[in-house]
């Protein structure tokens, strides 16, 4: 099956809630914890270092940090953009001391947890645009575990916008992509699970909802905007309290 690798904006923000599914696929920075300031902080020194007259904003988050430089430095060859990304890394590494995790993150993760001992299988994985080593020094800050099916940037020839990074999640998992909900919080991160073809959850917290709706079939303010049950072999992803 052939795949658009730039799906077209949806018509309306509808929401799709509530919504059976195999799976949930998880973006990390800025949907299960805030990374923002330490993202914005090191690629604004990165930047300043350059000579680059730029603020990291929406448009560059959710994107792997060479494709990002690939874009905003199109005229460095291919030594000066590999010495930027190691610097780019480093000083992420380095900041991490803030990172928190997100309302709700503990309490959605639990509640996968519990429904993949109840249907004997993973539930959900996370799909992020850092590389391996960026995605230990954060997600250590959580205390949480790493779940199976981890997809990070270094892992996938294309990451996001393409498709790629969400059609390899949910092959991880055993799941059809048309039945793994993609929950991100960036413009990029959106496209590209839109692209595998999977429902998208959007969480407007580090890019304005005006911008995140034509790409989103539901609109959340956090995780903590969401639960998840289990009716016979599926999840079913409302949200909370209704």
């Amino acid at each position: 099956m052939t795949l658009p690798t730039d799906p077209a904006p949806h018509p309306d923000s509808g929401d799709c809630l509530p919504l059976r599914a195999q799976v949930l696929l998880l973006d990390m920075d800025g949907t299960l914890i805030d990374s923002g300031p330490a993202v914005e902080r090191s690629w604004n020194q990165l930047f300043a270092e350059l000579g680059v007259d730029l603020d990291f904003g929406p448009e560059q988050h959710g994107k792997p940090a060479r494709q990002v430089l690939g874009e905003v430095l199109p005229e460095l060859g291919e030594e000066q953009l590999a010495a930027a990304h190691r610097r780019v890394e480093q000083l992420e590494i380095d900041d991490v001391e803030e990172i928190v995790v997100l309302p709700g993150t503990e309490r959605l993760l639990a509640e996968l947890d519990a429904a993949a001992t109840e249907l004997g299988r993973a539930t959900w994985t996370i799909v992020t645009s850092c590389t391996r080593d960026l995605f230990e020094a954060r997600w250590a800050r959580t205390g949480l575990p790493v779940p199976a099916g981890l997809v990070t940037a270094d892992q996938v020839a294309r990451g996001k916008p393409a498709p790629e990074p969400y059609l390899l999640g949910a092959e991880r998992l055993g799941a059809e992509p048309a039945a793994s909900v993609v929950i991100e919080d960036s413009l990029g991160g959106l496209r590209s699970g839109a692209a595998a073809g999977s429902p998208t959850i959007a969480v407007t917290s580090t890019t304005p909802a005006g911008d995140l709706a034509p790409l989103a079939d539901a609109l959340v303010t956090s995780l903590d905007d969401l639960e998840v049950r289990v009716e016979g072999d599926q999840l079913v992803l409302q949200r909370r309290g209704l």
